[in-house]
């Protein structure tokens, strides 16, 4: 059973689909799951602005409520020998502490698979860590393997020049993306001017931002595709908003797909920032053209 959406991607990746017997209620690749139970539910609306979305996440905390939570009932019913879950952020998956409590109460308690990579090398060592725990070791290292050696060979079309980066994890309020962010952007052939490998996200704001100089800008949304993030952009301009924003090329990627989520199309993401470096738009990545 995986309760997050990297995981759910890592045990496909693995060949272990046939394994699942849960996932969780974002799961949605590969398209090939098919019918498997959902056992994690939020109250967030997930088509609220970006706003809501944050003030409501910030009222759950601070009634001690679950932003993501599993359905002890189906749980129970599904009885899955193994958990995988996360301890990254409570937003995107459920509360670490809260699974290892409903996975003990179970008649015959699974074993609990905490991820936790923040970094490109803890996202490789996490898959690792899947692939032994399905008894799948060796897929694991090859897949990593080509994972890296895909990383790699992106150093022989980087752009000739490195350009300064700014990528946005969250536009209302804003964060700078953290995490293995910078680090999908350093084999892209650029520099990261916002974040640090292994830091969270952090938010700032649209003046600091303006202040770094970036010769280019990444709209990453956590959670959003394409046409959610242009869309939260619009509302940006329409607000005025945008006349604070870096004066540079701006470029939406999917960051649902490609950036949000620790496991293997991570480094999807990374061809497509440099893809945006180079100009050229691909599939999950966008240029965007304010109106005004």
């Amino acid at each position: 059973m995986t309760l997050l959406p990297a995981a759910t991607e890592i045990v496909a990746a693995l060949g272990g689909a046939d394994q699942l017997v849960g996932i969780s209620h974002e799961c949605d690749f590969p398209p090939t799951l098919g019918a498997i139970p959902r056992v994690t539910a939020t109250p967030i609306d997930p088509a609220a602005p970006s706003a809501a979305i944050d003030a409501e996440v910030r009222a759950l905390r601070e009634a001690g409520r679950a932003v993501i939570a599993v359905d002890a009932a189906v749980l129970r019913h599904l009885a899955p020998d193994l958990i995988v879950t996360q301890d990254l952020c409570e937003v995107c998956a459920v509360a670490d502490g809260e699974i290892h409590r409903l996975a003990s109460a179970l008649p015959n308690p699974p074993t609990v698979l905490s991820l936790g990579g923040r970094t490109l090398d803890g996202v490789w060592q996490d898959i690792r860590r899947v692939s032994r725990a399905l008894e799948l070791g060796d897929d694991g290292e090859a897949l990593v393997a080509r994972l890296i050696s895909r990383l790699e060979r992106l150093g022989a079309s980087a752009p000739p020049h490195r350009p300064r980066v700014l990528c946005i994890e969250w536009l209302d309020p804003p964060y700078l993306a953290g995490h293995w962010i910078p680090e999908l952007v350093e084999a892209a052939g650029g520099q990261d001017i916002g974040a640090r490998a292994g830091t969270h996200s952090m938010r700032t704001t649209w003046s600091d931002m303006a202040a770094l100089g970036p010769d280019l800008v990444i709209v990453m949304l956590c959670g959003f595709g394409v046409e959610r993030s242009l869309r939260e952009l619009e509302a940006l301009e329409n607000a005025d908003t945008w006349r604070l924003l870096p004066t540079a090329p701006v470029w939406v990627l999917d960051g649902n797909a490609y950036t949000s989520r620790p496991g293997p199309r991570l480094v999807d993401g990374a061809e497509r920032l440099q893809s945006a470096m180079l100009g050229q738009e691909m599939d999950g990545l966008v240029r965007w053209r304010p109106h005004g």
